[in-house]
């Protein structure tokens, strides 16, 4: 996969630069949609549990104190390993979808290459299962891997691909995923929604990176919006519905208005700041009271 040349990593997220001469300053779509709350607690969990409880030398672990720890810190790691190793899968299979494009456009490519990387490591079914999709869809590239600005909102980010299919125009997300109970491939996640409508919101697209020279965005116009699942026993396009838009691009917008307020926040310093206990107040002194005694005739008259 063609890593985006104007994007950075930053303590803010993931962000784009206008040129390769210039500093990142918008977030990436992906960023903005991170702002959406969720847990993984249960499936992090999970993980560790089921790492621990595959492990082969857990019997012989039970009675070795020592021994147990280490094998419960390493299991407490499975599901990093596993978002890793996802990670790398996905690259793996998007650098491939890109270069099946690039080949279709008569652009230089590097397909073979992307299709090896993938059966050394044991994934070429996700190459063959794509193979089949692409000639059964007809899909005609039009361009890979396009980066995209928008201004009124603020925010950028990169499209998997622009193609036309059955003679639409379509904007198409890549998701790699895993195979069900049932041998299909695992369902999207809708926040592919919002990616995708982001892309179709945006204002500029990027025509060359060094320069940092930019043109009106040419396929915002009622494109068809496809999340595309990509699985080892099947891929599976799915149409964002139309009538859902609309609410889907309002959640994008609210969602890079937290991304503003936080990132604000924790510019402006730190939130929590340690306070002293009380001096105890100053007590000025009483004055002594004055002393008398009385005279001769019964009257009060200060003593000496």
């Amino acid at each position: 996969m063609t890593q985006p040349a104007l994007a950075h990593a930053t303590e803010f997220g993931r962000m784009y630069a206008r040129s390769l001469a210039e500093p990142p300053i918008m977030p990436s779509i992906t960023t903005v949609i991170s702002q959406q709350s969720g847990t993984l607690d249960g499936w992090f969990g999970y993980m560790a549990a089921n790492s621990l409880a595959q492990h082969p030398a857990l019997p012989g672990a039970l009675t070795n104190p020592s021994q147990l720890r280490g094998m419960v810190n390493d299991a407490s790691k499975a599901a990093e390993r596993f978002r890793d190793a996802a990670a790398a899968r996905g690259d793996r299979v998007h650098s491939y979808c890109e270069q099946v494009s690039l080949r279709a456009l008569g652009r230089v490519h590097r397909m073979p290459e992307a299709r090896a990387a993938l059966a050394e490591n044991g994934e070429e079914k996700f190459a063959a299962r794509f193979d089949e999709w692409w000639d059964l869809y007809k899909v005609e590239p039009v361009a890979p891997e396009v980066t995209v600005w928008n201004h009124s909102v603020g925010y950028a980010g990169t499209l998997d691909l622009v193609a036309r299919i059955g003679g639409r125009l379509c904007l198409i997300d890549y998701k790699t995923k895993g195979t069900d109970r049932n041998g299909g491939v695992k369902p999207l996640d809708e926040k592919v929604v919002m990616q995708l409508v982001a892309g179709m919101k945006a204002e500029e697209g990027l025509v060359d990176a060094g320069a940092g020279s930019w043109e009106p965005w040419l396929y915002g116009e009622d494109p068809i919006l496809l999340g595309v699942a990509i699985g080892e026993t099947e891929v599976r396009a799915l149409r964002a519905n139309p009538e859902v838009l609309k609410y889907h691009w309002y959640k994008f917008a609210a969602l890079r208005t937290v991304w503003k307020t936080a990132a604000d926040a924790r510019a402006a310093g730190a939130a929590l700041l340690p306070i002293s206990p009380p001096q105890p107040a100053f007590v000025a002194p009483a004055a002594a009271p004055a002393t008398t005694a009385p005279d001769g005739a019964g009257r009060s008259v200060p003593a000496n």
